[in-house]
């Protein structure tokens, strides 16, 4: 075997090994390491060139790449998850004919649709859910990302948190829990603009907690302003505090008679 295809081998084992032992910061050092390596490499994207050991070095760094992706869910990294996500990606496409199909492929396709779903990034996941192959929109790991965007745009809110308890793999619990803040912040932005208040019980309901416990460590954490007394949850505080945003009307009205202006000209 080639003595640097040894070395990078060698050194993916000590990773996956930190990995086990949760040593993210050697992790992080060693990932480092390994991706200058790869670059030695004249069969990866972009150049796929053929070499004698060029499935080899293809599967030991689509492996290396994923194990990237998965750990930067362990270490709730969104920014190194995109980076890891896009150096991985060719190996799912360009080079899917030179390679045996991946065990985690559609596990971290799915990863991905949910954090775009999660940056509210729609035009993106769909356009993803576009290149997708009719044998991958049937995965569990898809469709489950494809029901939840479904439920989101609906306004089903209680079905987006408790498809929580029905993740097809334990590393969706990350972007799970996102998306619920995210739920969570959307139903608080619309019921501070058409409540005064709430009952806790109503507030609790509509904020889709099980416990009133959660709903007072909830409103400690993202909604300090808001008011809790005598059972009930005062928005009035947040509103007053929010900006009042002053229209520029003269400005508005100079530039409507501009383009009146440009109209009769062009007419």
């Amino acid at each position: 075997m080639d003595p640097k295809l040894t070395e990078v081998s060698q050194l993916f084992e000590r990773l996956k090994a930190a990995i086990t032992r949760k040593d993210y910061d050697t992790c992080t050092q060693q990932l480092s390491q390994l991706k200058v390596m790869l670059t030695g490499f004249r069969s990866l994207p972009p150049l796929f060139e053929e070499t004698p050991n060029s499935v080899h070095e293809l599967t030991l760094a689509r492996d290396i790449f994923e194990h990237a992706v998965l750990l930067s869910v362990k270490i709730e990294d969104q920014d190194a998850f995109e980076r890891d996500f896009f150096q991985l990606k060719p190996y799912y496409t360009d080079a899917r004919n030179r390679l045996p199909e991946s065990p985690n492929e559609y596990i971290i396709l799915g990863l991905n649709l949910l954090r775009l779903l999660v940056q509210n990034r729609i035009a993106e996941f769909h356009t993803e859910l576009e290149l997708l192959t009719s044998t991958a929109l049937e995965n569990p790991c898809i469709k489950h990302a494809v029901e939840l965007e479904q439920s989101f745009m609906e306004g089903a809110y209680n079905r987006v948190l408790s498809a929580k308890q029905n993740v097809p793999n334990e590393t969706y619990g990350y972007f799970m829990d996102l998306l619920a803040k995210t739920v969570r912040d959307e139903i608080s932005g619309c019921s501070e603009k058409a409540y005064d208040y709430l009952s806790v019980d109503d507030a609790r309901h509509m904020l889709l907690f099980t416990s009133d416990q959660e709903l007072l460590e909830y409103s400690k954490e993202e909604h300090p302003e808001w008011e809790i007394k005598n059972g009930s949850v005062f928005f009035q505080k947040a509103k007053d505090s929010a900006p009042c945003k002053e229209i520029p009307s003269l400005q508005l009205i100079n530039q409507t008679l501009s383009y009146a202006r440009e109209l009769e000209r062009i007419v």
